[in-house]
């Protein structure tokens, strides 16, 4: 059976945030960073190619066997960053966060500035408590 694409690895995490190339998402990259790592008291690894996450847990794949993934994570993409959160996150927790747009499992966020830091920590707090249950 073939490895999950996006798995963890040695890519150095400080390099690939300096790399960042836009300057706005890059400072917001190294608070939210920050602001994981305190959350989770876990060093920050790579997965894939562009993914920060803390921690790992495993998750019945969908074929049956046993996938991993961060326990929260990131990625300063082109255009937004994103934050991998947990699932199951009541959708009242985002009232009060600001201009932001949410998938399955995802938050996009164009300007950290914009959001309140208070209610971005209070999710990635819960979203952890969530995926360490």
């Amino acid at each position: 059976m073939a490895p999950p694409k996006t798995g963890p690895t040695d890519a150095n995490v400080e390099e690939f945030l300096a790399a960042v190339p836009h300057t706005q998402r890059r400072t917001d990259a190294a608070v939210v960073e920050a602001m994981m790592r305190e959350v989770t008291d876990e060093q920050p690894v790579i997965w894939g190619t562009s993914i920060v996450g803390y921690g790992a847990i495993d998750y019945p794949g969908s074929r049956g066997n046993l996938a991993s993934w961060p326990i929260i994570a990131f990625a300063p993409r082109k255009t937004e960053l994103v934050l991998y959160l947990n699932t199951e996150l009541d959708p009242a927790l985002f009232d009060g966060l600001g201009p932001h747009r949410r998938g399955v499992g995802c938050l996009y966020i164009k300007r950290l500035s914009d959001v309140d830091h208070g209610v971005l920590r209070t999710l990635i707090e819960r979203s952890v408590e969530l995926a360490k249950r």
